[in-house]
């Protein structure tokens, strides 16, 4: 597994090794043991989730407060623009971003540490998307940062108005969010 840091260091792009033929492909899109020596993280999933968006869906930016949760993503049908905000004050990247296109055909993953929001949006015409995650999901503890907040002026690359959830087009502002230590 080829790692790359991203503009923030503890982002990180995993590009698997996949084994292909005309038969099609295969690769393993997790394995404890290679994730530890290639990233120098040790972490455990406890939380698989899937979902499914349609074209131009934005969903984000979410994080928990409490329960914060580290977060491997990928897309498995599709391709999306995704995003992570440093939420963590402490950081020297703190209310900075960084973004990836992940894909189906490019299978890369995105590692997003704890003290992060995470968003997407979806560029084909539906996108599978899948996380593990390092904590259960509180709701409660879940908080959500306006997707399109002057602060943060993240670059979507949107072509037309993203198709957004009530609780997304009412997130905080990033300047009153909740934030990490």
């Amino acid at each position: 597994m080829k790692v790359t840091q991203t503009a923030i260091a503890d982002v990180l792009l995993l590009e698997p090794e996949v084994f292909g033929d005309q038969r099609g492909f295969f690769f393993e899109s997790y394995n404890a043991r290679l994730f530890k020596r290639d990233t120098g993280l040790e972490v455990t999933f406890v939380q698989d989730n899937h979902s499914r968006s349609s074209r131009h869906v934005l969903r984000g930016l979410h994080y928990q407060i409490r329960h914060a949760q580290g977060k491997l993503v990928r897309v498995i049908l599709g391709r999306v623009r995704d995003v992570a905000v440093d939420l963590r004050r402490s950081s020297p990247t703190f209310g900075r971003w960084v973004s990836e296109e992940l894909s189906a055909e490019n299978q890369w993953q995105l590692w997003i540490p704890a003290g992060f929001a995470h968003g997407f949006v979806v560029l084909s015409d539906v996108a599978d998307f899948l996380y593990k995650t390092t904590d259960y999901y509180d709701r409660d503890a879940e908080r959500t940062i306006m997707w399109n907040d002057p602060d943060l002026a993240i670059d979507w690359r949107l072509d037309q108005e993203p198709v957004v959830a009530k609780k997304d087009s009412a997130g905080a502002r990033f300047r009153d969010a909740e934030t990490f230590e």
